[in-house]
């Protein structure tokens, strides 16, 4: 049980960034785990991990051990998950990752339901824009509005997504509708960035997908706030539908270059690869997929 709960102690403290971090998580103090991983490396006989008071960082022996055990701490959850599975109720924690807009909107407002029904479920909700480490973070589930390419995680399509261009209608009666996509090389733009980036606009012209770098006086990385913006008239904003529907239906918004609209970025549930799914993270995903494809769901976000 001892060497157990060392090499638990490594993997919980690499995984949260300090060894303070751990302590808190497990309601102890941050000396006993330093004294669990001092106990750890000195069974070993290799250092693991460079300490200093302001960040850890993992020798080579300690990342190869690292990723053999993180290996079997999975192997043992799936163990204990599928022999849970008996009792046929859903139990644990769920760590669950969702874009900030989308997760506001459409994932927060159905945990407690989600969780009325599964009273042994906890579930903590951790909403960003960036692209998560599913394995290495220990996500349960994460939301995508994206193609998935990671060969190493399962994807369960949520529901169909659809993005568009829109606009104010006061903005389009001073600059006019932009009819091509040559167009928008005379109209603000704004754009979303990311990690100082800008992203580009993508559509389907003469058959093919085309992604065009726009530009504007104004661009940011928080999704919400273009969203404000082209509500106030100052330009032409790339926005999917779950987000601008109720305006669009309210004649807030207007959409343009519909013509030249992309195929579908659609919402997907994502999670590692495992022998036996727990059974937390199935009716988790069960739950949103069922609720996603409600026509009343999406017919009141619109507002219709």
């Amino acid at each position: 049980m001892g060497h157990f709960r060392q090499i638990s102690t490594f993997v919980e403290v690499v995984a949260r960034g300090s060894l303070s971090a751990a302590a808190r998580a497990e309601g102890i103090a941050p000396a006993m785990i330093g004294r669990r991983l001092d106990a750890l490396e000195s069974r070993l006989g290799v250092k693991l991990l460079q300490r200093t008071t302001r960040k850890l960082v993992l020798t080579d022996e300690g990342a190869a051990f690292l990723e053999d055990c993180q290996r079997i701490l999975a192997e043992l959850e799936e163990a204990e998950s599928a022999v849970s599975e008996r009792s046929a109720r859903a139990t644990g924690h769920l760590l669950v990752s969702a874009p900030a807009g989308f997760g506001r909107q459409h994932v927060a407002p159905l945990v407690p339901s989600y969780l009325a029904e599964h009273r042994e479920v906890t579930l903590n909700l951790n909403l960003n824009d960036r692209v998560v480490d599913v394995i290495g973070e220990g996500v349960d589930v994460a939301i995508r509005i994206a193609s998935l390419s990671d060969s190493n995680l399962v994807g369960v399509k949520l529901a169909d997504n659809q993005r568009v261009v829109v606009a104010a209608p006061a903005y389009l009666k001073r600059h006019g509708t932009p009819q091509t996509l040559d167009d928008l090389a005379r109209h603000n733009c704004l754009a979303i960035s990311s990690e100082g980036s800008q992203r580009g606009w993508t559509f389907r012209e003469d058959g093919r997908v085309v992604t065009l770098k726009v530009g504007g006086n104004m661009v940011c990385n928080d999704g919400a706030v273009l969203h404000d913006w082209a509500l106030a008239g100052r330009g032409l904003a790339w926005r999917s539908m779950w987000e601008v529907g109720p305006e669009i239906a309210a004649g807030r918004l207007v959409p343009v270059l519909e013509a030249y609209a992309a195929p579908g970025n659609d919402i997907y549930a994502v999670f590692a690869q495992r022998r036996h799914l727990p059974l937390r993270i199935r009716t988790f995903v069960d739950f949103l997929r069922h609720a996603y494809s409600q026509p009343d769901y999406w017919r009141n976000q619109l507002g219709n």
